[in-house]
């Protein structure tokens, strides 16, 4: 039940003479669980006559302020937001694989594949097996060993989907977390090492170098990073083989899909990336996991574009919260033990930390992505000719917006390239009230969060 301070708050804001314009603000931001507050004005003037064509202030908006959307990309902090942000990568994963913003309709012809890298086993961990429907044992073992702290590495328990031990070692002592941390640390570089030796493995194929590669066939691709329940990174990506100019032009006849999946296979086995030896972490070489999924994208096959976009979409507004890790920052002076956490992620969260204040690892900065469990790359990237971009997508939709006011009456209608704009912005704080939050809900239809997690808000 709302807290009589919200259902106080909610109350004011309905008896508030502006709260039309509020509920409209809220609309706009499409329901944002922390909108940010900006205060200043726009002014648009001729600079010809130094007449002001128009003007806008926020002095005139309720409580002073002007609230736009966070835009983050994580779900578990704004699923406004986040959705905003699945929705336009899956319409640039998909223009790369069946044309569209920019992208000509013949990509479709291009060779294509999905393919999943893995990070190897850092231990026995509880997991979820099926078979035909059925499920299976976690780890039955008829004769199962005793491992040197006197855990029996079997599990016979038939798990349910959500249950809370996925994921965990069966025996955490045995579990090499600083393998675990370091691979997320590194996870970034081996992906550069594969795109660099699946390049250089297709000129191979073709008899050609480097430099005569790139005058028949470009190599596209875009990928996005998933966490298991283990709390490790593997990747999903699509790659495509283009001609020299990109998907406006078709490869040469012997650059095929079944080329293309032997070059990724060979890469994925062929690239390492040796960590920094420190006091008490020696070096180790690592390597991507033995699992490698490399399929075929087609348009109507069990494999279309339209699941693959979905699916790398989905992952892009993701995080670590599988794991049951923390969605913030972490420092050095925090307490493990005062967060709810399991032991799992809190084991994994503390290994950074200790990895992390070690001269030789401070490179890694293992301390500031704790709460990542080491990863410190970016969720989502694309090669440049892969398809649009987020910010041109982004654009086209301020160009809409704009479009809009305009032909509403809400904005005069002149040519922005002949106009002086003069505008002055400056930050005055984000989130909802308690009160504001219930009424967001309510007008927008999202859901609710815990109320503690909503912040302060003017």
């Amino acid at each position: 039940m709302p807290s009589t301070h919200a259902v106080a708050g909610l109350i004011t804001r309905l008896h508030d003479p502006q709260y039309a314009r509020w509920a409209s603000q809220i609309r706009r931001t499409g329901g944002c669980r922390q909108p940010i507050h900006l205060r200043g004005h726009v002014h648009h003037v001729d600079p010809a006559t130094g007449q002001r064509l128009h003007s806008y202030t926020t002095a005139c908006e309720p409580d002073g302020i002007l609230r736009v959307p966070c835009k983050t990309r994580r779900a578990s902090r704004c699923p406004s937001c986040a959705e905003t942000y699945r929705a336009d990568t899956y319409q640039l994963i998909r223009a790369g694989l069946v044309g569209g913003k920019g992208v000509p309709d013949s990509v479709t012809a291009h060779p294509c594949l999905f393919v999943t890298l893995t990070a190897p086993s850092f231990g026995t961990v509880h997991t979820r097996r099926e078979k035909n429907g059925t499920v299976l044992p976690c780890h039955a073992r008829r004769d199962a060993a005793t491992c040197p702290h006197g855990q029996i590495m079997s599990c016979t328990a038939r798990h349910g989907a959500d249950d809370s031990c996925l994921g965990e070692p069966l025996c955490p002592e045995c579990y090499d977390y600083a393998g675990s941390v370091l691979f997320n640390a590194m996870s970034p570089e081996l992906w550069r090492r594969f795109t660099l030796a699946l390049r250089r493995h297709v000129a191979k194929i073709g008899g050609l170098t480097l430099r005569e590669l790139r005058d028949q066939v470009t190599i596209s691709f875009a990928k996005v990073a998933e966490y298991q329940r283990r709390g490790v990174v593997h990747f999903h990506a699509v790659i495509r083989l283009d001609g020299p100019d990109g998907p406006a032009t078709p490869p040469p006849a012997w650059a095929t899909a079944d080329l293309l999946a032997d070059a990724v296979r060979h890469a994925a086995s062929a690239v390492a990336v040796t960590t920094p030896a420190a006091a008490s972490q020696p070096a180790r070489g690592l390597r991507w996991g033995a699992q490698l999924d490399t399929r075929e994208i087609t348009m109507n096959g069990d494999l279309t574009e339209q699941a693959v976009a979905a699916y790398i979409a989905k992952y892009a507004t993701k995080a670590a919260e599988c794991v049951g890790t923390l969605d913030r920052r972490i420092n050095p002076l925090d307490d493990l033990t005062a967060f709810d956490l399991r032991d799992h992620p809190r084991r994994l969260i503390a290994e950074c930390m200790r990895l992390g204040a070690l001269d030789e690892l401070t490179d890694l900065r293992l301390i500031k992505w704790a709460h990542m469990l080491g990863f410190r790359g970016h969720f989502s990237t694309k090669s440049r000719r892969y398809s649009t971009t987020l910010g041109d997508i982004r654009q086209e939709r301020a160009e809409y917006m704009r479009g809009e006011a305009v032909s509403t009456g809400r904005l005069p209608l002149f040519d922005e390239d002949t106009v002086l704009v003069i505008s002055h912005w400056e930050y005055a704080g984000k989130g909802l009230s308690a009160g504001d939050a219930l009424l967001s809900a309510a007008l927008t239809g999202r859901s609710l969060p815990s109320l503690p997690a909503l912040g302060g808000g003017a």
